[in-house]
């Protein structure tokens, strides 16, 4: 009789085991028919990056797309919300248009810098370039100089081209000697810079107090006609970037005393003080819901191109992965909450806030998994510093199809992020947060921050795979039995400074930012 009711058990566990891999593997594949047969990222990306455009906190741009997403996701029967959590300088851009009128007449690319002064009228000045002095003595005698000029505050690069372009065409002596010019001419713009007594940030309001008409800047991006475009010190003139190869034509003109003159509209509206806010969307556990599982992509951008790989791509994505789990897993067993946070680029505001806010969520949060490195296909996962992340991840991802799994490496337990995007807001308190990393498509050089960074860099294979892969994440950790373990790596790799690695410690969310 023993022997019967053991296996009466048995079978009833094998049936029961059975019955969950069953289920397992049709909601796998209800995500991946949807996301493959039904993809609405093409559409997504349309909207966001076309339609609305750059998202900087504190501009219409920003709370627009806010607007857009709270209805997307009840279009999906999603519940969502805006959280408001600080407030921000208000400002709107406007157009910018530069021209050079002396010596000759030139269109110039280029544009003002996010929270740039608005000009009443446009102004037609001479360019100057910032000249070498000896001392701070010596700047402040020629700072007169500048009154009613533009003056070039960046170093002229000795080449537009990327170095993968030398390598690939260059003889090795050419190479080496473009490397050392350039090397010698960073280390004298940076002596040329301090001897003012000033640094980068505060040297265009010294500018700005001696008269000058405005700040002319370049920050290349090592990339074909790329540059970084991020804010404005100035408070009453207008602080532009020019293009490489324009500003190297008017570093020329200048140098050799030919006194070139440029004309300068730049339109912008200080719109006061606005609230900011993360976007929060949320699928109702049902046997655990006061456990959580997350979906995390910072939603604010920089607004020299449209923020579509930073972090355009990356809200999709969780966008997308959302709207599938709603349809083919509408009842998990753990809540599911997707965060797109604001100000992730002025220093992971809108997470860190919502950290100290939700305690709640915090303390009972299965996982989060964050995206944010541009438009490539996910390839690293590591564990952040927790002992026991590896067993539950490593778990996870076995229902991922291969061809998305094989392509993944993982690293457990790694090492905790001090920085870098917002699952570090979570994994400083202590709390499992992941980052999905992915491939580089030339982010660093080519989309992170530039003007260049626009709906053509989207690869949306590479998107499917990503909202794959997220939403198999998501379900699996919502579905596991066990709760994912806090204990922290006792053997963190050492810093750079060679000291033994250390877990970060939490920073507080600036709740006023460009108020002070």
């Amino acid at each position: 009789m023993k022997n019967f009711t053991k296996l009466i058990m048995a079978s009833a566990l094998f049936a029961g085991s059975t019955t969950f891999a069953q289920t397992k593997n049709a909601v796998v594949d209800n995500i991946v028919k949807e996301a493959t047969d039904n993809s609405q990222l093409e559409k997504l990306a349309h909207e966001l990056f076309d339609g609305i455009g750059p998202r900087l906190v504190g501009t219409p741009g920003f709370d627009k797309a806010g607007k857009w997403a709270l209805d997307k996701y009840k279009g999906w029967g999603i519940t969502a919300r805006q959280e408001k959590w600080g407030e921000w300088r208000g400002w709107e851009r406007g157009i910018t248009h530069i021209d050079m009128v002396y010596p000759r007449v030139h269109s110039i690319e280029g544009t003002q810098l996010a929270w740039s002064p608005g000009m009443k009228k446009p102004v037609t000045a001479e360019v100057i370039i910032l000249p070498e002095v000896t001392d701070s003595v010596a700047f402040q005698k020629w700072l007169p100089a500048v009154k009613g000029k533009f003056v070039m505050i960046s170093m002229n690069q000795p080449t537009g081209r990327p170095d993968d372009n030398w390598k690939e065409f260059a003889l090795s002596g050419s190479i080496d000697k473009m490397k050392a010019a350039r090397t010698a001419q960073t280390d004298a713009w940076r002596k040329r810079i301090s001897n003012t007594g000033f640094n980068t940030r505060t040297l265009p309001v010294a500018l700005e107090k001696a008269g000058a008409a405005g700040i002319v800047t370049n920050n290349w991006s090592a990339g074909f006609g790329v540059d970084k475009i991020f804010g404005a010190y100035t408070k009453t003139i207008p602080t532009v970037d020019i293009a490489l190869e324009d500003y190297g034509m008017l570093y020329r003109l200048a140098d050799n005393n030919e006194k070139p003159k440029i004309t300068i509209q730049a339109e912008s509206k200080e719109l006061g003080v606005v609230p900011t806010f993360n976007v929060v969307g949320e699928i109702k556990g049902t046997e655990k819901p006061n456990e959580y599982v997350m979906l995390s992509a910072h939603f604010d951008s920089w607004d020299g191109g449209t923020g579509a790989t930073d972090n355009g791509t990356g809200t999709l994505t969780m966008m997308e992965a959302m709207r599938i789990l709603k349809k083919v897993y509408p009842h998990p067993k753990r809540t599911i909450l997707v965060g797109h946070w604001a100000s992730e680029e002025q220093g992971l505001n809108g997470s860190r806030a919502f950290v100290e806010d939700h305690p709640e969520i915090v303390a009972n949060l299965q996982a989060l998994f964050n995206q944010d490195n541009g438009t490539g296909r996910v390839v690293n996962i590591g564990g952040q510093g927790f002992e026991k992340a590896g067993d539950f991840i490593s778990r996870w991802l076995e229902a991922v199809p291969d061809t998305i799994r094989h392509q993944i490496k993982t690293s457990f337990p790694g090492s905790p992020g001090g920085g870098g995007s917002d699952f570090a807001s979570f994994v400083a308190v202590g709390a499992p947060g992941f980052s999905l990393s992915s491939n580089s498509w030339s982010y660093g050089n080519y989309t992170w921050h530039t003007n260049r960074d626009t709906y053509d860099k989207v690869v949306f294979d590479d998107l499917r795979s990503n909202a794959i892969l997220t939403a198999i994440l998501i379900y699996m950790a919502s579905e596991d039995p066990a709760k994912l373990p806090r204990d922290k790596s006792t053997n963190l790799p050492a810093g750079r400074n060679g000291q033994p690695g250390k877990w970060p410690e939490p920073v507080k969310a600036n709740r006023h930012g460009g108020l002070d």
